[in-house]
């Protein structure tokens, strides 16, 4: 199905009034449609109350709480082991030592929780470093031939730039050309007028679902994955197939026999070992289950490089975009914020319904004609938009900074507090309280704990503020 056609469905079993027994890899689904979830695992069914959502908030205090209690036990049991081990070989404990040694076996052992699958965090050699400006589309005309009639015009006179390091959704109705834009940033479509113009040490790469036809048929699973330009180590590559669904003996399949489905994961695994510093996917999460898409969040999320990509995935979206373009007619809107400030400016009430939404169908005052194309001199609400870009830019970049200034003075604040406890600790009256003295080594060890991370902390964000600078051309 569509987005569409799935919204219609999902609206329509909204108000089915039998009972619905459903098996789903769609959390926005789920979460609209389910009160109850049976996890099935290691032979045994346990059942959670509420959507998808809380499915995931319980089984992780569940597992906590698990948790608690085996450690808890185990610590009870190890206790009276040492006693046991201790003097049992001593005669005048050895009734004792029995009797203990009883109690451990009587202790009903409270199994260690198995816990769900956890996505694999991977280290992926980051892509080289481009210029400020990736790609750039000009006054772009383009429209797709039709048979004995007048062209199918999708854009006239488009402009935009991508720059380093943004992560850009684009969303809106079915046929208002995100896929087009995306295929004209990619090079893949040429331009009637115009020019695409990539920047300075830009290697694009583009996924779309026939990217598959660029396997080769004869190599094997594993042979594809590290099948590289820069050859990948096989546990990387074994690892990276595993959460991707690739188990076991799977990894020695022939690329032949495997599905559609198939082929396109094999395809992402191979674009993740090898990424390009412009990264351009359309759908990408399709043929992925849940703990794929985590794995393919978890791989994308200490990317350095370029991402724009189309999505109907919403936790994918959220996790993923910085900013937002809606595209409806060959109009593009550029909203300089992630998915939900997307959703609180057009007002949007679902999160899914908004992805293919017209821009009227959720427009708050002042967006009428944010789209028009800007061909010639800039309109008003165009300078508007740009001017609200700079200011969210220059928010940000004050956050940045105040946060950099707050670490700053905590760095200072806790060396100086060290330097007292060091001046303590070498006072010889210090140790006549040897409890007082303790105290002082404990501080001090939590202190350079706590200096360590907050200076890595201060160092992080002194970069992001130079980052936003350098973008800003300050």
């Amino acid at each position: 199905l569509d987005l569409e056609s799935l919204i219609g469905f999902q609206n329509y079993l909204k108000s089915y009034p039998g009972a619905i027994l459903m098996i789903s890899h769609d959390r926005e689904f789920l979460n609209q449609l389910v009160g109850h979830i049976l996890e099935i695992a290691y032979s045994e069914i346990a059942r959670y109350r509420g959507n998808y959502d809380d499915y995931v908030r319980e089984r992780a205090a569940r597992e906590e709480q698990m948790q608690s209690a085996f450690d808890n036990q185990q610590r009870e049991i190890a206790k009276l082991q040492t006693w046991v081990d201790r003097f049992k070989a001593k005669a005048n404990f050895a009734s004792r030592a029995q009797d203990k040694m009883k109690m451990i076996d009587r202790i009903e052992r409270v199994e260690a929780p198995r816990g769900s699958e956890k996505t694999v965090k991977f280290v992926f050699p980051q892509p080289k470093r481009s210029g400020q400006k990736v790609v750039m589309l000009k006054d772009v005309d383009f429209s797709y031939p039709t048979e004995g009639g007048e062209p199918n015009r999708i854009y006239t006179g488009l402009e935009h730039m991508v720059e380093r390091g943004e992560r850009i959704v684009l969303v809106g109705p079915n046929g208002a050309g995100k896929s087009t834009m995306l295929k004209l940033l990619a090079g893949v479509l040429t331009p009637e007028r115009g020019t695409r113009e990539l920047g300075a040490n830009v290697n694009c790469g583009y996924f779309s679902q026939n990217r598959v036809d660029t396997l080769n048929l004869k190599h094997t699973v594993l042979e594809s994955a590290m099948d590289q330009r820069d050859r990948v180590g096989e546990n990387l590559a074994r690892t990276l197939l595993g959460s991707f669904l690739f188990r076991g003996d799977d990894v020695f399949k022939p690329v032949g026999v495997l599905s559609g489905g198939e082929k396109s994961r094999l395809a992402l695994v191979r674009l993740l070992l090898a990424p390009p510093n412009l990264l351009l996917m359309d759908e990408p999460t399709t043929h992925l289950d849940m703990g794929s898409i985590d794995a393919l969040i978890g791989a994308l999320e200490p990317f350095e490089g370029t991402l724009v990509f189309i999505s109907h995935d919403v936790h994918f979206i959220r996790q993923m975009a910085r900013t937002v373009l809606h595209i409806d007619a060959g109009r593009v809107t550029p909203y300089a914020g992630d998915y939900q400030y997307f959703l609180d400016k057009t007002k949007a009430g679902s999160a899914r319904e908004a992805l293919t939404a017209k821009l009227g169908d959720h427009q708050p005052r002042g967006f009428e004609n944010a789209s028009k194309q800007n061909s010639g001199p800039k309109g008003k609400e165009q300078r508007r938009i740009e001017a609200e870009q700079r200011n969210a830019r220059s928010r940000a970049k004050r956050e940045l900074e105040q946060k950099v200034t707050d670490l700053e003075a905590q760095v200072s604040a806790s060396e100086k507090r060290r330097d007292v406890i060091h001046s303590l600790l070498q006072d010889p009256a210090t140790f006549a309280d040897g409890a007082r003295a303790n105290d002082l080594h404990r501080e001090l060890d939590d202190l350079e704990k706590k200096i360590v991370k907050l200076t890595a902390e201060w160092e992080a964000e002194g970069a992001r503020v130079e980052s936003a600078k350098e973008i800003a051309g300050v």
